[in-house]
């Protein structure tokens, strides 16, 4: 498919400079203006798309270069865009799979979608040295890919001052500015801001944001720049349906990780997905199989624990054979217990937290032998990101690191699979693919009887 997508990357000097609030702000007021918008986020991270959704109105998608590769993920890009694109960058703008590298970094993701890239600085507290750091960013690599800059935490004052010295000392055009503004501030926790889900007023907060962007950046410039950008051309990957299976998924303010795109491979299996609430809900919807999603089941022990009734359903349909994903958040769910809450208890084994990160980073998963999603040798991407660690997490996976290092994990048997890694489906279609038969299969036995 060759098609016109006009694309921006916001990238950052590094994590904490703002650029999921300039991203924020931007594609709210590029919706208040009436526009055909979508909003991509690069790397692996689940709580930044929530946001941008949230604005937007559909859901927004990661690109992740380790996950897919250059190829799929151009694919991926235009299978999701929109006439106006806005992809939100992680880390800071080169920071890639190792201290030493960039690749699969947000450059280069800019490098891949051929994507003019807008550098996020944060000007608190400096004065020529933002043309220092804006200088340097330009001389790590050739080409840089930088096409502007937007200045974050700067005053009304400061910023013509910034903006002219920048501009001469870098010859890079410089955007506009956002002040700092501690009423529109996003609340942080051990993984990243609290979920869009959390924040009572954010809609009041985006409007606010938005306002400002139409105040202090150069709107109708960086719209201009997106449309500039010549046509792409990629392969749209397509999956063709095989059986028509229902999937319940877990979806509420305990469980809310997917990847977009691992939910709509299984719809074009076949799957239609029906959300529940393990929070909410008194017993799972009838369905053939089951997903249980990443979150924060550690801040809702107490009623997750309470709603005794959903906790038997599941523990009843996982016994008797319910295909079932369950993937960190979801399966500490499965266990006995988190802390001292009483959870599922078809795993035996607690969940305590560790007050650090445990395995955190990318991770091929290999599968040591058959199950409900591999077959034996059978490789698939994903990765661990938790602070909460069991303390039986499983044996049954061998996950790698980039590094070399390598531990066993998860829990997989014929009809499930339970670990903190989350998967990324499209890195290996075949594990979609093997769950929805197996749901198939569990369909057929309901409709007979059996």
């Amino acid at each position: 498919m060759i098609k016109k997508a006009g694309r921006i990357l916001i990238a950052g000097t590094g994590s904490g400079c703002g650029k999921t609030t300039v991203v924020c702000a931007i594609l709210q007021a590029l919706k208040n203006r009436g526009l055909d918008v979508a909003s991509f986020k690069c790397g692996p991270d689940y709580i930044d798309p929530m946001f941008h959704s949230e604005i937007i109105g559909t859901p927004s998608t990661n690109l992740d270069l380790y996950f897919a590769g250059e190829e799929l993920a151009r694919g991926l890009f235009l299978k999701h865009s929109a006439e106006l694109n806005v992809i939100e960058g992680v880390m800071g703008y080169y920071d890639g799979l190792s201290m030493q590298s960039a690749e699969s970094s947000s450059w280069h993701v800019a490098q891949t979608l051929e994507a003019p890239a807008i550098l996020i600085v944060n000007g608190q507290g400096m004065a020529l040295s933002t043309a220092a750091v804006v200088k340097g960013f330009q001389a790590m690599r050739s080409p840089s890919g930088i096409a502007g800059v937007i200045l974050n935490r700067v005053s009304p004052m400061t910023y013509p001052q910034l903006k002219a010295v920048i501009e001469q000392e870098c010859s890079v055009h410089v955007y506009g500015y956002m002040p700092t503004n501690e009423a529109c501030s996003l609340e942080s926790r051990h993984l990243g801001l609290v979920t869009a889900q959390e924040v009572s007023d954010l809609q009041e907060k985006m409007q606010t944001l938005a306002a400002q962007a139409e105040k202090s950046i150069e709107l109708d410039r960086l719209i201009d720049l997106m449309k500039a950008q010549p046509a792409m051309e990629a392969d749209i990957p397509v999956a063709s349906k095989i059986a028509s299976v229902r999937i319940a998924v877990a979806k509420d303010k305990a469980f809310c990780f997917y990847y977009r795109d691992n939910l709509e491979l299984l719809e074009e299996l076949g799957a239609t997905l029906i959300p529940f609430s393990p929070l909410e809900d008194k017993e799972l919807p009838e369905c053939d199989g089951l997903y249980l999603g990443g979150g924060y089941p550690e801040l809702y022990t107490e009623q997750l624990s309470q709603n005794i009734s959903m906790r038997e359903s599941v523990k009843n349909a996982v016994q008797d054979g319910l295909p079932t994903i369950a993937e960190c958040g979801g399966f500490m769910y499965l266990t006995d217990r988190i802390a001292d809450s009483e959870m599922v208890g078809v795993i035996h084994t607690g969940c305590r937290d560790m007050k650090r990160l445990v395995r955190f980073g990318y991770a091929e998963l290999s599968a040591d032998k058959d199950s409900l999603l591999f077959s034996k040798g059978d490789i698939v991407r994903g990765h661990e990101f938790h602070h909460w660690d069991a303390v039986l997490p499983g044996n049954d996976l061998t996950g790698k690191k980039t590094s070399g290092r390598s531990w066993q994990c998860a829990y997989a048997t014929d009809t499930l699979y339970a670990g903190y890694p989350h998967l990324y489906f499209r890195s290996n279609p075949a594990l979609a693919e093997r769950f929805v038969l197996r749901c198939y299969e569990r369909r057929l036995l309901r409709e007979h009887g059996k």
